[in-house]
């Protein structure tokens, strides 16, 4: 029987502001880390006579959404990374990301990536969660093995 355990996924975003690290240590919420791709990779269309085609899409964006506990500091560093890139559009849409589980093997890659927009930020009873979503021009996945 094999184990998952966050410990294992290291995780961190790099771009014209520096590096950031997301994964665990980072004070990451219950979600942790997600990859969402946009679209579908295909398309079957089926033909009047029952025969069918499938069309190959080349696309790979999607989204990573990072979710951090309300206390996390590494909020306070994507805080900045955000308002600094938002600037200018030489420093817009440049982070790479890279997700890696060191039990499994698994790794992605996402290029091209930007802030969507500035977290939602609630003040509550309780604490709560701050989600980081970017859009990701291109994520090249590869899943592992435990």
């Amino acid at each position: 029987m094999s184990t998952y355990s966050f410990i294992d996924v290291t995780a961190s975003m790099t771009g014209p502001t520096g590096i950031i690290d997301l994964g665990y240590g980072s004070a990451n919420s219950e979600e942790g880390i997600t990859v969402t791709m946009a679209e579908n990779k295909n398309t079957m269309t089926i033909g009047a006579d029952g025969e069918v085609m499938h069309s190959l899409h080349a696309g790979k964006a999607g989204t990573i959404t990072v979710t951090l506990l309300k206390t996390s500091p590494t909020n306070k560093k994507l805080s900045l990374a955000y308002n600094a890139q938002s600037q200018s559009s030489s420093l817009w849409g440049n982070n790479v990301f890279v997700i890696r589980n060191s039990a499994s093997g698994d790794i992605t890659t996402a290029r091209s990536c930007a802030f969507q927009k500035q977290p939602d930020h609630a003040n509550a009873k309780e604490g709560g969660t701050v989600s980081w979503v970017f859009d990701a021009g291109k994520i090249d996945q590869l899943l592992g093995e435990f």
